[in-house]
C-alpha cells in the first residue's frame, strides 16, 4: 500500500467529498480481541490516518500511568525504534498540553517549532510544521497524535482540520474499547490463576497437611498407618501434576520498552544508590521481558517504600540453561522484611506460566540486613523460552 500522499489542492478537495473514516477503522476495532500487539494496533492506526488525510508522517504518544511517563507506542511514514528512544514529557510540548486542554487539532510552523515540541523530537524528523490532534474520548484524555507532511511548511485546510479532530476522537474509542478488552482478559486470567492456586490449595496442601500431622506423632506408625501416608502422597503429587498441566492463556505482555531502560528509569525515579552487573552479551529474551520488568519495578519500589538501602544490586545473568535477574538490597535491617505484595504475587504467577519462579525472602547469608528477590526461568539455547 501505498504511502506517499503529495498534498496537491486537487487531492486535498477530493479527499473529503466522500470519505468515510469509520469504515476505515471498522477494520481495526475488529481485531481488537485478536493476537495483534499493541505497537501493531497503534501503527495501522497511524497508517489509517496517512491514508485518509494528505499527513505522511504520523505518530501516536500517550500517556503511560503505571511508569509515570510519554511514550511513543506507534507510528507509520517514520522509524518507531527512533521514536520509542525518546522520552518526552508533557511540559516538554506545550503545543500538546493546548491541544488536550482546549480539545482541538493544533498547527504549529517553522518559527515556533522548538519552542512548541521537545528540540530533540524536531531535530530527528526534520519538523518545519506540525499536526497535533488531541486522542481524547468521553472525558478522558490519552495522549496526541503528531503528525506531518515529510517536512516542509503547508497550511491545513478547515475541512482537513475537522477531520483530523475526528479521527483523533475515533482512534481514541478505538483504543478505549481495545484497552476495555484486554483487561477483561487479564481479568480473567487472574480468575484462572486463583482458580488454580484455591484447587492446589484445596486438593495438596490438605492432604499433604493431614501426613504431616501423622508423621509428627509420637508413637510409631503402624504398616497401615505407612501405606496410609505413601497413598496420600502419591496422590498429592498427582493432583498437584494435574493442576500444573492445566491449559492457561499466555500471560507474557508487551511493554514497550525493554529491561535496560528500566533500571535506568526507575533509578531515575526511586532515587535508590542501584548498581547494575550485567555482563557483556547477556540479552533478555523477548518473552521475558515483560515478567523481569514487572519483578524488577516490585522489587525496586519494594525496596524504596520499605527499606534504607546504602546500596542496591541488580545482576542480570542467562547462560544455556537459565536466565535469572535478582535484586539485592541492604536496608532491611533486623528482624524486619519487606514482605510480598500483590505485585511480587502476580509476577510469580507470570513466572510460573514460562516454567520459572520468583523467590524473596531475607539474604542474611551475605549480608544481615540484606534482602533479595529473584527471578529464575529455563531457556533454550538459542535463548527462548522453553516451552
Amino acid at each position: 500500500m501505498s504511502t506517499a500522499n503529495p498534498a496537491s489542492p486537487a487531492r486535498e478537495t477530493s479527499l473529503f467529498a466522500g470519505v468515510e473514516p469509520l469504515e476505515v477503522f471498522v477494520d481495526l476495532l475488529s481485531e481488537i480481541e485478536s493476537d495483534t500487539t499493541s505497537s501493531e494496533f497503534y501503527h495501522r492506526i497511524c497508517e489509517a490516518i496517512c491514508r485518509l488525510t494528505t499527513m505522511r508522517r504520523a505518530a501516536i504518544f500517550l500517556y503511560d500511568v503505571g511508569r509515570q511517563r510519554v511514550r511513543a507506542v506507534g507510528s507509520h511514514g517514520i522509524s518507531y525504534t527512533r521514536l520509542a528512544a525518546l522520552r518526552p514529557t508533557l511540559d516538554q510540548a506545550p503545543i500538546a498540553q493546548r491541544a488536550l486542554a482546549e480539545d482541538r487539532v493544533i498547527v504549529v510552523h517553522s518559527d515556533a517549532i522548538e519552542q512548541q515540541v521537545p528540540r530533540d523530537y524536531a531535530a530527528l524528523l526534520g519538523i518545519t510544521s506540525l499536526v497535533c490532534t488531541p486522542l481524547a474520548a468521553a472525558g478522558h484524555r490519552y495522549g496526541i497524535i503528531a503528525a506531518d507532511r515529510g517536512g516542509g511548511d503547508f497550511q491545513l485546510a478547515d475541512g482537513e482540520r475537522h477531520l483530523m479532530w475526528t479521527l483523533g476522537k475515533t482512534a481514541a474509542l478505538a483504543a478505549t474499547a481495545r484497552r476495555a478488552t484486554r483487561q477483561q482478559e487479564r481479568t480473567r486470567r487472574l480468575s484462572e490463576r486463583i482458580d488454580l492456586a484455591r484447587e492446589i490449595h484445596e486438593r495438596v496442601m490438605q492432604r499433604l497437611f493431614g501426613v504431616s500431622l501423622v508423621l509428627s506423632a509420637q508413637q510409631p506408625l503402624t504398616d497401615e498407618q505407612r501405606e496410609r501416608c505413601r497413598t496420600e502422597m502419591v496422590e498429592a503429587l498427582a493432583d498437584l501434576r494435574s493442576a500444573l498441566e492445566r491449559p492457561l492463556a499466555p500471560v507474557a505482555h508487551e511493554t514497550g520498552t525493554t529491561l535496560r531502560a528500566e533500571i535506568v528509569r526507575l533509578t531515575q525515579q526511586t532515587g535508590l544508590p542501584v548498581r547494575t552487573d550485567w555482563p557483556e552479551g547477556v540479552e533478555v529474551p523477548p518473552r521475558l521481558e515483560g515478567v523481569a520488568q514487572s519483578v524488577l519495578a516490585e522489587a525496586l519500589r519494594n525496596a524504596a517504600k520499605h527499606a534504607e538501602p546504602r546500596r542496591v544490586d541488580v545482576v542480570v545473568q542467562h547462560d544455556d540453561d537459565t536466565f535469572s535477574l535478582e535484586v539485592r538490597n541492604d536496608g532491611v535491617g533486623g528482624d524486619a522484611g519487606v514482605g510480598a505484595g500483590m505485585g511480587l504475587r502476580l509476577a510469580s504467577f507470570e513466572a510460573l506460566q514460562h516454567g520459572g519462579f520468583v523467590e524473596f525472602g531475607a539474604d542474611k547469608a551475605s549480608d544481615p540486613a540484606g534482602w533479595r528477590v529473584r527471578l529464575v526461568v529455563p531457556v533454550g539455547g538459542d535463548g527462548e523460552v522453553v516451552a
